[in-house]
C-alpha cells in the first residue's frame, strides 16, 4: 500500500507542476514536456544518490517521506505566490520540480532495500514495480477527472502531501523498535497537522495568490479540466481571464463582438442557421440574436463550466443579455475539431471564436484541416467569421491565419478593429465568393456602422501583409508565429525602461 501511495503522490506532484506552469506560462505542450523531462531526470539523480546511504535506512526513508510530503504538499501555493512575486519564476519552478523529483527518486530504492530481507528479491521487485505503475495509472486518471475540477490545484497538493506524510507516520509506528527516534515521529505528526491545515484553508490561499495576478478583485475563480476561469470586477468593469489571459472587458467587449459577427452576418442573404464555435461567454450569440432572420443558433464549446457560468449565473448571464437562455439557442458541449467531423448539418453563418493559438491544442483549430471541415458545413452563399489575433502585435500570426484560410480554396477578407482593452484586433470573413462589405446593420449597435465597417478592411503599413507559411496540422507554424510576436511585444517595454 505504501508503494501505491508514494507512486500516486509522486506523479500527482509532477502533474501539478505541469498544469500550474501551463496556466501561468501558457503553451501546455512545452511546459509539460520540460516539466516531465526535468522531473524524470531528477528522479534518476535521486535513485543514483540512494547508493550512498548505507546506515539507518528506515530513519532516512521516514525523513524522505516527510520531506516529499512537505515539499510536494506546498508546491501549489509556492508556485502560485512565486509567480506573482518573483521575476525569475522559472528558476523557482524548475528548482522545486528538481528537489521534488530527487526525493521521489530516493523512495523506491530505499523501500526495496528495507524490505529485501523479508521477501525474495524477484518477488519484491515485481511487487514494488507493479504497484508503482498501478499508482501512476491511478494518478493519471484521478488528476483530470476529479482532482482538477472538484478538488482544485491548491488543495490537491496539500491532500497528497498528507498522504505522503501518512506513509511516514505508518512507517514510524511499524518500525518503532528499529529506528527508536520519538522526535522523528513527532516531526511527522507536525508536518501532517500543517499540511492538513493547508488543505482546510487552501481556498483562502488560492484567493490570496490570485489577488497578486490580477489588478482587480477576483469575484469568481474555477478550475475545469481544460482551463482556469477567473472573473474580476472593479467599478462596474467585469473581466474574464482564461489561464491568465484576458478574454474580454465588459467596458468594450461590444466593439470586439460587433466586429466579429456583424460584417459577415449582415452580408448573408438568408442566415437562417448559425453556428458558433467557442465563445462560451455567449457574447457572440448575443450579437447574432440581434438579427431576426436567424432562426436557430448552435453554440459548441469544449468546457461546460464556461457555458454554465454565462447561462445560469444571473450576474454573468446579464452580460450577454441572457443569450444562452434564448429559445433559438442550442448548447453543445464538445471538441469542435471532432464534432464537425461527425456532423452532417450545414449552416449559413459560422462564427469561430476560439482563444488565440498560443499552444498546439488550440493551434489545430487554425489549420487547413479544420478550415476544410468548416467549409464542408457551409451552405452556398454562407460565410465564416474568424477571430484571428492582433495584426499589430503578432503580425505574422494574423497573416498566417489569412493564408491558411485561402489555402483551403476560400476567399479571405481580413479586417481589424480597435478594442481598448486588447488594442488592435484582427478578424477574417471567409466565403466561397469575394466578400463585399454590407451597407446595412441591425439597429442598436454601439460601434459598427456601414462607414466604420468599410474602414476596418483597410490596413496601415505596420499591419500590412507579410510573407508567411500556411498552418498545417503537421507543422503548427502558427503557434511559433504567435509566440514570437507576443514574446517580443512583452519584452519590448521592459527593454526601453
Amino acid at each position: 500500500m505504501s508503494v501505491f501511495t508514494i507512486a500516486t503522490c509522486g506523479l500527482i506532484y509532477e502533474l501539478l507542476a505541469g498544469t500550474i506552469a501551463s496556466y501561468l506560462l501558457g503553451d501546455s505542450v512545452t511546459q509539460f514536456s520540460t516539466i516531465i523531462g526535468v522531473y524524470l531526470f531528477a528522479m534518476g539523480v535521486g535513485s543514483y544518490l540512494s547508493r550512498f546511504f548505507q546506515r539507518d535506512l528506515i530513519t532516512r526513508f521516514i525523513e524522505i517521506e516527510i520531506l516529499v510530503g512537505v515539499i510536494g504538499g506546498i508546491s501549489s501555493p509556492v508556485l502560485f505566490f512565486a509567480f506573482g512575486q518573483i521575476d525569475a519564476f522559472r528558476v523557482v519552478l524548475y528548482g522545486w520540480v528538481t528537489a521534488t523529483g530527487v526525493l521521489v527518486g530516493l523512495e523506491i530504492p530505499f523501500l526495496i532495500r528495507i524490505l529485501e530481507d523479508q521477501f525474495p528479491l524477484r518477488d519484491l521487485v515485481s511487487k514494488v514495480l507493479s504497484l508503482d505503475y498501478l499508482g501512476a495509472l491511478a494518478a493519471s486518471l484521478l488528476f483530470p477527472l476529479w482532482l482538477v475540477p472538484q478538488v482544485g490545484l491548491m488543495r490537491s497538493s496539500f491532500v497528497f502531501g498528507v498522504l505522503n506524510v501518512l506513509v511516514a507516520v505508518w512507517t514510524c509506528h511499524l518500525f518503532s523498535r528499529q529506528h527508536r527516534r520519538p522526535w522523528l515521529t513527532a516531526q511527522a505528526y507536525v508536518a501532517l497537522v500543517l499540511l492538513f491545515v493547508g488543505a482546510v484553508f487552501s481556498d483562502d490561499l488560492m484567493e490570496r495568490s490570485e489577488r497578486q495576478l490580477y489588478e482587480d478583485p477576483v469575484i469568481l475563480s474555477r478550475s475545469s479540466p481544460y482551463q482556469r476561469i477567473v472573473l474580476t470586477q472593479k467599478e462596474g468593469e467585469v473581466r474574464l481571464f482564461l489561464n491568465g489571459d484576458l478574454q474580454f472587458s465588459s467596458l468594450d467587449e461590444y466593439r470586439y463582438h460587433e466586429a466579429l459577427v456583424h460584417p459577415g452576418l449582415a452580408a448573408v442573404a438568408a442566415p437562417r442557421r448559425a453556428l458558433v464555435l467557442g465563445g462560451g461567454d455567449g457574447m457572440a450569440v448575443r450579437e447574432i440574436l440581434k438579427d431576426d432572420r436567424v432562426e436557430q443558433i448552435t453554440l459548441v464549446d469544449l468546457d461546460p463550466m464556461m457555458t454554465e457560468i454565462f447561462a445560469e449565473h444571473d450576474g454573468f448571464a446579464a452580460l450577454n443579455d441572457y443569450a444562452l437562455q434564448a429559445p433559438r439557442v442550442e448548447l453543445v458541449t464538445a471538441d469542435a475539431f471532432i464534432w464537425l467531423e461527425d456532423q452532417a448539418a450545414s449552416y449559413d453563418f459560422i462564427v469561430v471564436d476560439f482563444p488565440d493559438p498560443s499552444n498546439y491544442s488550440l493551434g489545430k483549430l487554425y489549420t487547413t484541416t479544420f478550415y476544410q471541415r468548416l467549409a464542408a458545413h457551409l451552405n452556398p452563399g454562407g460565410l465564416l467569421a474568424i477571430q484571428s489575433t492582433s495584426p499589430l502585435v503578432s503580425r505574422q500570426a494574423f497573416w498566417c491565419i489569412v493564408e491558411t484560410v485561402r489555402a483551403t480554396g476560400l476567399h479571405a477578407a481580413p479586417y481589424h478593429a480597435s478594442v481598448p482593452s486588447f488594442g488592435e484586433w484582427g478578424f477574417i470573413v471567409a466565403s466561397r465568393a469575394p466578400f463585399r462589405v454590407p451597407e446595412r446593420f441591425p439597429d442598436g449597435l454601439r460601434f459598427l456602422t456601414p462607414a466604420v465597417a468599410r474602414s476596418l478592411f483597410e490596413f496601415p503599413p505596420d499591419m500590412a501583409s507579410v510573407p508567411v507559411e500556411v498552418n498545417h496540422l503537421n507543422n503548427q507554424i502558427l503557434v511559433h508565429y504567435h509566440r514570437d510576436g507576443w514574446d517580443q511585444y512583452v519584452r519590448t517595454p521592459l527593454a526601453t525602461e
